[in-house]
């Protein structure tokens, strides 16, 4: 088993040294969405503050029951809209435990959908859920890029869960299906959108702007994800005209030798292999910041040695393309 593990981080282990010569620049300032670094000597602004509670009984449609702000925030027992989507949620996934284990639901929704500041878990084969949460608790896995803040919470919740509170959390979100949540459009001008909490949300109006070397994935209804957190609304993520086209070479027969097909260890269909994860319909934003992260040693695992080959000649670019075309493919 942990042979076949070791494929599992092939395809999402990191890769080579820090200090070692690579293709891809600087992290991908898209892939990460922190606010930029504050000029040498500045104090960093504080985070936005998140909306005021008005006491107000927020609504969606069809959905169970009505929640204030707080309580579909509440870390340790945020509001499930629609309970009939999934399975009897586990206690640690639904309320987590207090001081330090938020509930899985709160980030990654109760059907395991997740954003793109965090990462789609529904699907996940169990051996590699339990592998990546034994890599955060280990320190093999961190982030390359120290202001995604998210990742250091995730670390401190694998330190401070039980391996059955662990095991419980796999088995239910492995036990749903990765179902379409993120629409691929290739486009030149995209929406004009604001950073906060780790995405790209589009202003009010109708105001675009060039999409540069970006993948701009961003909520289809802002109000409904940023403030409701429904798991019902999904995303659109848009990218560089010609990136879908690229990245099917580089996925399919590895760019004429610059890395290795994803098929080969994630399946023909990139939809998982064992106890592979799939790849197909995930998060553009998250796929990039994994392979980066694989890329300067920020995620280890298993076997990641076998991972530098693979990684080490993809530029920014290539990430970029990578991560945008398997994220058009049917889940």
């Amino acid at each position: 088993m942990r042979r076949i593990l070791g494929i599992v981080i092939l395809v999402l282990g990191p890769l080579v040294a820090v200090g070692a010569l690579r293709a891809a620049g600087d992290p991908p300032a898209w892939a990460y969405n922190v606010p930029p670094a504050p000029p040498p000597g500045a104090t960093p602004p504080a985070p936005a503050a998140p909306a005021a509670d008005d006491g107000a009984l927020k609504q969606l449609p069809g959905a169970a029951g009505s929640f204030t702000l707080t309580q579909i925030r509440d870390a340790f027992g945020p509001a499930d809209w629609y309970p009939s989507d999934h399975p009897t949620m586990p206690d640690i996934v639904a309320h987590g435990k207090r001081p330090d284990v938020r509930a899985c639901s709160l980030c990654h929704y109760p059907n395991g959908k997740g954003r793109p500041e965090n990462a789609g878990v529904a699907g996940l084969p169990v051996s590699y859920f339990l592998q990546t949460m034994a890599d955060f608790r280990s320190g093999a896995r961190k982030s390359a890029e120290p202001r995604k803040a998210n990742t250091n919470i995730m670390i401190t919740i694998a330190k401070g869960m039980t391996d059955d509170e662990l095991k419980a959390a796999a088995q239910y979100f492995s036990s749903m299906k990765w179902t379409p949540w993120i629409k691929v459009v290739e486009a030149g001008m995209v929406p004009k959108t604001r950073v906060a909490g780790g995405m790209f949300l589009k202003v009010e109006g109708h105001e675009t702007e060039p999409i540069g070397a970006r993948i701009i994935e961003t909520p289809d209804n802002v109000e409904h994800t940023e403030a409701l957190r429904d798991p019902h609304s999904g995303f659109t993520a848009y990218v560089p005209p010609g990136s879908l086209k690229k990245g099917e070479a580089l996925v399919k027969n590895g760019g004429n030798g610059k890395t290795t097909a994803c098929g080969v260890c994630h399946g023909p269909d990139l939809k998982g292999l064992g106890p592979v994860p799939g790849l197909a319909g995930r998060s553009p934003s998250y796929t990039a910041r994994q392979l980066y992260d694989m890329q300067q040693s920020a995620r280890k695992g298993v076997w990641t040695e076998l991972m530098a080959p693979v990684v080490a000649k993809l530029t920014n670019e290539d990430l970029l393309a990578i991560a945008a075309y398997t994220a058009s493919l049917a889940p």
